[in-house]
């Protein structure tokens, strides 16, 4: 009996282990449905310090996600607080056209906040899905910097600017700032704005309310944010799929391939190119830190 229990166990094993070679027909398999994190910041470049989110970086998993045949749809689970409008934008794009060119519903799910531009990214979801107490909105454009012009004086610093072309050193923050200046940057900001709120509507469409501050760049909870059509309902990445796919459902988690001692290699940076140099470590790194504050600066707006 002991030998007949012991070669019915290494029968099974080695029927699971050659289940995934039999045709899917004669599997009894749940639905599929691949999960992509966008997370972070939105930038163009990122840094050690700062893992920021870009179209460069995303691509390659939403490329794997879409082209995951049996999945009858993509899920995308969205925690930024903004950033780049062009990176947001692109990152939309790409999202909507690989939903077209492979029919997939695109489900999205809020974790902390899809603020700015991480509005801008979860409204490429044919739904939008919050938690209760996740941020939505700030559908708006916002640029920041310093004045140093007092500073300067204080120290008894002479600032030297030489242009070719009047406006080249437009709000330069170490010069007293111009109204002119300040005039064709609140313009430039109009018409990203105004790009924002087009982009906005095509896909929100009639769900919208017609809250005044909808686009004012004001920010709610999630229940409210349904509310005002920014989301679609409440609830979570595993609930959702059950749901809609029943209890068999297996959310697969997609992650960046890595290179070498699990390490991708940075962005243009061939492996063994050029000598130590400390002048750019240090210069790389003292980037990265104001990067790093300004990140989490975006992050501090919605208390987090």
């Amino acid at each position: 009996m002991q030998a007949d229990r012991i070669l019915l166990e290494r029968l099974f094993r080695l029927a699971f282990s050659l289940r995934s070679y039999l045709p899917k027909r004669f599997r009894k398999e749940g639905v599929v449905v691949p999960v992509v994190r966008l997370q972070g910041a939105i930038m163009a470049q990122s840094g050690p310090l700062r893992p920021a989110l870009s179209l460069a970086g995303i691509a390659p998993l939403l490329d794997r996600a879409f082209g995951m045949k049996e999945a009858p749809a993509v899920a995308l689970v969205v925690n930024s607080p903004g950033g780049s409008p062009v990176q947001s934008r692109l990152i939309h794009k790409r999202i909507r056209d690989l939903a077209l060119e492979k029919k997939k519903e695109v489900l999205v799910f809020v974790e902390d906040v899809a603020a700015s531009g991480g509005y801008m990214i979860a409204c490429a979801g044919d739904e939008i899905i919050v938690d209760p107490s996740s941020i939505v909105g700030s559908i708006g454009v916002v640029s920041g910097g310093f004045g140093f012009v007092d500073a300067l004086a204080k120290l008894g610093i002479e600032r030297r600017v030489h242009t070719a072309g009047q406006n080249k050193a437009v709000l330069d923050p170490f010069r007293p700032e111009r109204p002119e200046d300040v005039a064709h940057l609140l313009e430039l900001q109009r018409h990203v704005h105004e790009t924002f709120i087009a982009l906005v509507k095509a896909r929100r469409g009639a769900r919208l309310s017609d809250h005044p501050d909808l686009f004012s760049g004001l920010f709610w909870e999630g229940g409210r944010g349904v509310e005002l059509g920014l989301a679609d309902r409440l609830g979570d990445l595993r609930g959702v799929l059950v749901e809609r796919y029943g209890e068999t459902v297996r959310p697969q988690l997609l992650h960046a391939h890595r290179g070498l001692f699990g390490r991708r290699p940075a962005s243009g940076t061939a492996i063994g190119q050029g000598a130590f140099d400390p002048a750019r470590l240090g210069a790389d790194l003292a980037g990265g830190l104001i990067s790093a504050a300004e990140e989490r600066m975006l992050w501090s707006r919605y208390g987090l």
